[in-house]
């Protein structure tokens, strides 16, 4: 297994902002809206949306339920700018609140939401046992919290093959970014671990994609 090399926490560079939105993630970000809407759509509350980037996601779903209303943050000045401007021509700035906030401690209270997702944003946090902690927290009883992220390869021919196959079309920023963010994600053991410590079962995590990991699961009452 390769080991885990992190890359920075807070993309808030212009330039890596701008080549990131630029990427094609359309497939990828309706799939992940599909399957957490068939997995737990929220009746009633808000949705939270952790690492939001440049807001497609919280877009797709507005556009998927048109009665969700979400809470979308990052920490990242240019992406939360990125994401203004989506959601502003997507004419949702009545149903999609953006805040500045850090995953590892979220400006919100305890079981403050109805749903809590996060996707392609734990493989910046150096210890993500503290995001996943959060996520739970602000998560109501009997919520939903669904998770998606990149798996890290097991060896660089592993690592090569998913870069040719998944950025052939992309520059060589927009690669370089990719492989960085191969090289700092988790992989599916240490996620379950991770998740096993607030008491969820190992199972809730699974292989989901050639690439991605999915934590999907209702939450509990408390963590362990």
């Amino acid at each position: 297994m390769l080991p885990r090399i992190l890359e920075d926490e807070v993309m808030d560079n212009e330039a890596d902002a701008r080549d990131y939105d630029a990427m094609d993630f359309t497939a990828v970000n309706q799939q992940f809206v599909s399957d957490f809407l068939a997995y737990g759509p929220p009746r009633g509350g808000e949705v939270l949306d952790v690492g939001t980037g440049p807001g497609r996601i919280p877009i797709d779903l507005c556009r998927h339920s048109p009665r969700l209303h979400v809470v979308a943050v990052d920490l990242a000045e240019h992406m939360l700018a990125l994401a203004q401007r989506h959601i502003a021509a997507a004419g949702l700035n009545h149903r999609i609140r953006l805040l500045k906030a850090d995953a590892k401690r979220l400006p919100f209270r305890d079981q403050a939401f109805a749903a809590v997702i996060c996707n392609g944003s734990v493989h910046h946090i150096p210890a993500p046992a503290d995001c996943f902690r959060e996520l739970h927290r602000v998560c109501r009883q009997g919520g939903t919290i669904f998770v998606r992220d990149l798996i890290r390869p097991a060896s660089e021919a592993e690592l090569e093959y998913l870069v040719k196959l998944h950025a052939a079309k992309a520059n060589d920023q927009q690669r370089a970014l990719f492989v960085a963010s191969l090289r700092a994600s988790l992989t599916v053991t240490e996620v379950q671990d991770a998740v096993q410590q607030l008491g969820y079962c190992s199972e809730t995590v699974q292989k989901t994609s050639d690439r991605h990991w999915t934590w999907a699961a209702t939450r509990l009452s408390s963590a362990s």
